[in-house]
């Protein structure tokens, strides 16, 4: 597939601004979902990572992709290659978004660059999001999407990188279906690979069904935060180093050296994300 890199480049300094009332919902359902005993509710500060339950886009049935994707979008350009991930991302909190009250985001994006790769071309699409409530900035983000192509036929199962030894806080947890679409239903994301096992293993050549990585990310978040109750995140980033399957048994790591927190987790001993916090 030819891409056109200057058209691409185009894209680069785009901005959006969309507005939410943030409802307790989707809060009180993500609560629920990961079994928390307690939900916050309006007027507490929304906990790290649940912004994406907010200021969703929803594509019209019209304007989304055989794979579930959007093919329109007021601020990314057209699909540059068929296959999309969401590979990374960091986050920087000044103040926490307060539940039940108006915000906006404001998104831009950043950089649009073109990489060869050991599977074809690579199209990396930076974008930066302001979150700001009450007229303050509240989070900063950064969100690092990868476009790439399509196999045409199964991939030798690539093991990656080997895990680290269990950190010192470990939890193991089986990502079940219906977690999975409990969050693709809150974010109204609707890639194939999230719950279409066939799609996924027969289209996309997975070996099943992918687990979200902002799913993952928010996981990493609670265990944090179970460990540290009290403490307040300040930053947080997360690389997602290779995928993660539904129903197969991952491990949730952590550990902690003053205000920062390594965090990573792994499945059937292989390294699937790391990611680092610091408190405030």
């Amino acid at each position: 597939m030819i891409i056109d890199e200057k058209a691409l480049q185009a894209y680069a300094g785009r901005q959006v601004t969309a507005e939410d009332e943030l409802h307790p919902f989707p809060a009180l359902a993500l609560a629920a979902a990961l079994d928390r005993s307690c939900a916050p509710d309006r007027g507490d500060f929304l906990p790290p990572g649940w912004q994406w339950l907010y200021f969703i886009d929803t594509p019209r049935a019209s304007a989304t992709g055989i794979d579930g994707h959007s093919v329109e979008s007021d601020l990314l350009p057209p699909p540059p290659l068929p296959r999309r991930m969401w590979a990374a991302g960091k986050v920087h909190i000044e103040r926490p978004l307060r539940l039940g009250y108006p915000a906006l985001r404001r998104s831009t994006i950043k950089s649009i660059q073109v990489k060869s790769g050991r599977s074809g071309s690579l199209v990396f699409v930076n974008l930066g999001h302001e979150f700001i409530q009450d007229q303050t900035l509240c989070i900063t983000e950064e969100q690092n999407l990868v476009y790439r192509d399509m196999p045409t036929g199964p991939l030798a199962t690539d093991q990656g990188e080997p895990a680290p030894a269990e950190g010192e806080w470990a939890r193991q947890i089986n990502l079940d279906p219906v977690l999975l679409f409990r969050y693709s239903a809150l974010t109204y994301n609707s890639h194939r690979i999230h719950y279409d096992e066939p799609y996924a293993t027969r289209q996309e050549f997975y070996p099943g069904v992918v687990v979200q990585g902002p799913l993952l990310a928010t996981l990493l978040l609670e265990l944090c935060q179970s460990q540290l109750p009290c403490g307040a995140i300040k930053t947080f980033q997360f690389r997602a180093v290779r995928p993660t399957y539904m129903e197969r048994m991952v491990t949730l790591n952590g550990t902690q050296s003053g205000k920062e927190i390594a965090l990573w987790s792994a499945q059937q001993g292989s390294l699937c994300m790391t990611a680092t916090a610091t408190l405030a």
